[in-house]
C-alpha cells in the first residue's frame, strides 16, 4: 500500500523520535551512569535517620536554590552572557612528578585538580574522589578540563591502600578513572548507597566500606575513618539523594585530617571540630559558588570561618583550577580565599597541581616553593 505524502511525513517522524527515544534510553544505561541501590543496601537505607523515605536529607534544610535567587537569571548569566575569564588564558600551572617514587613512610599530599587529591600518612596511600579525565559529565565535550591541568593519568598513580569517595557527581565519581584503578585499590570507603555504583564497574563488595553519618571504622591499628556530615546532595542522572554525601575525618599514627568534599556551610563544621579537632590539615572545598546556590557550595568567607571552626592548624583549599562549574574567574576562589587567610592569620597551603606538599603534624607548613602564585588584590 502506497503512502500518501503526509502519511508518510508523520511515519518518517515517529520513526526519528522512536530512534531518539530508543538512543537516549540506551546512552543511560551505559555502565558510566552507575546504578541505584537495590535489595539489602535499599533496605539499611531506609533505616538511616538521614533517610525520610524517599531521599536522603541535610541536617538543616537546603534548597538547591537559594530562597531569593532567580533560576533564570542564573542559567541566563552562566549560559548566555558568560564570563571571558571563567576558563585562563594560559594552561594552569602544573608539575608531573613520579608518584609511584614517592616513599611510602613520608607525609605528603598531591592535589590532582578540582576536588581529587592523594595523600600518604602513617606508611598508607590515600586517594580522594580521583576524576583523572579531561571532563567532568556524562559526555565528553561538557565541562572540559582547563589546558594543563591533567597531569596524571591513572597509571602513573601507585597502588592505593583507601580510596575515599565523598558523594557520586560526575566531578567526583569518575567510570573511567576508577575502571582502570580498581585492580590497584584495596579499601574504597563511602556513603551509604554508593557502594552501588562501584559494584555495578567491578568492585567487589569486600572492598566497600559503606557508611552513614557519624560512623566510624578501625581500618587497622592506628588508622581510623569516620564519615562526618556534609550539606550537599547526590544524583548522577535524573533521581536525586538517593546516595549519601559525606565528609571525613581521618586519623592516623601522624595525622589528624579533616576532609570536606562537596558542601554549603552549616553548624556540622564547628561540631565536627569540637569532637574531632584540633586538625593538623582540613582540605575544603574553595570553588564553584554563586549566591543563587549558597547553600550547596560555601562562599569564600564561609571557607575561612569552617577553618576556623574546625580547629585546624593548616587547611587546603580545593575543587577549583580543573574543571569550571560556576560564573566566577577560574582563579577567584584562590584569589579571594587567600586573601582572607592572610587578613585572619590562617595557615593554608595551595601546591600547584601535581606538586608534592609535606604534611606534618600541627601542620607546621614549611615553604612551598611549588605553591600557587596569585595576586589577592585583583
Amino acid at each position: 500500500m502506497k503512502l500518501e505524502k503526509g502519511n508518510r511525513m508523520l511515519y518518517i517522524v515517529v520513526l526519528l523520535m522512536c530512534g531518539l527515544i530508543f538512543s537516549g534510553w540506551m546512552f543511560v544505561r551505559m555502565p558510566k551512569f552507575g546504578q541505584l541501590p537495590e535489595g539489602e543496601r535499599l533496605e539499611r537505607i531506609r533505616k538511616s535517620p538521614h533517610y525520610d523515605g524517599q531521599q536522603f536529607m541535610n541536617l538543616s534544610p537546603t534548597p538547591a536554590f537559594a530562597e531569593d535567587a532567580s533560576v533564570w537569571k542564573t542559567m541566563v548569566e552562566f549560559f548566555i552572557k558568560g564570563n571571558p575569564r571563567r576558563e585562563p588564558d594560559a594552561p594552569v600551572p602544573s608539575v608531573k612528578i613520579d608518584l609511584r617514587g614517592l616513599h611510602k613512610a613520608t607525609d605528603c599530599f598531591v592535589w590532582l585538580g578540582h576536588g581529587a587529591y592523594y595523600f600518604q600518612s602513617g606508611g598508607r596511600r590515600f586517594l580522594v574522589d580521583p576524576v583523572l579525565s579531561d571532563h567532568a559529565s556524562p559526555v565528553s565535550f561538557t565541562t572540559r578540563s582547563f589546558p594543563g591541568s591533567d597531569v596524571y593519568q591513572p597509571d602513573d598513580l601507585p597502588d592505593i591502600d583507601y580510596l575515599l569517595i565523598t558523594h557520586d557527581h560526575w566531578d567526583h565519581l569518575d567510570f573511567a578513572t576508577l575502571r582502570t584503578l580498581r585492580p590497584r585499590i584495596g579499601k574504597v570507603i563511602t556513603g551509604l548507597g554508593v557502594g552501588a555504583h562501584l559494584e555495578h564497574w567491578g568492585f567487589s563488595p569486600e572492598q566497600i566500606i559503606e557508611g552513614d553519618w557519624y560512623d566510624g571504622y578501625e581500618l587497622e591499628s592506628g588508622f581510623k575513618v569516620v564519615l562526618t556530615p556534609a550539606r550537599h546532595f547526590s544524583g548522577r542522572l535524573f533521581k536525586r539523594n538517593q546516595t549519601l554525601w559525606v565528609s571525613f575525618v581521618v586519623k592516623t599514627p601522624t595525622l589528624n585530617l579533616f576532609l570536606s568534599g562537596d558542601g554549603g556551610y552549616d553548624s556540622h563544621f564547628e561540631a565536627i571540630g569540637r569532637e574531632h579537632g584540633p586538625f593538623d590539615y582540613a582540605v575544603l572545598e574553595c570553588g564553584q559558588y554563586n549566591e543563587s546556590w549558597r547553600y550547596i557550595h560555601m562562599m569564600p568567607h564561609q571557607v575561612i570561618k569552617a577553618a576556623i571552626e574546625l580547629q585546624t592548624a593548616c587547611f587546603v583549599p580545593v575543587h577549583w583550577g580543573k574543571f569550571q562549574l560556576a560564573n566566577h574567574d577560574w582563579d577567584e576562589p584562590i584569589r579571594r580565599v587567600s586573601a582572607m587567610a592572610v587578613e585572619q592569620s590562617l595557615p593554608m597551603i595551595s601546591p600547584v597541581i601535581g606538586a608534592s606538599v609535606p604534611m606534618m603534624r600541627a601542620g607546621n607548613v614549611q615553604e612551598n616553593t611549588l605553591a600557587f602564585e596569585c595576586d589577592a588584590t585583583q
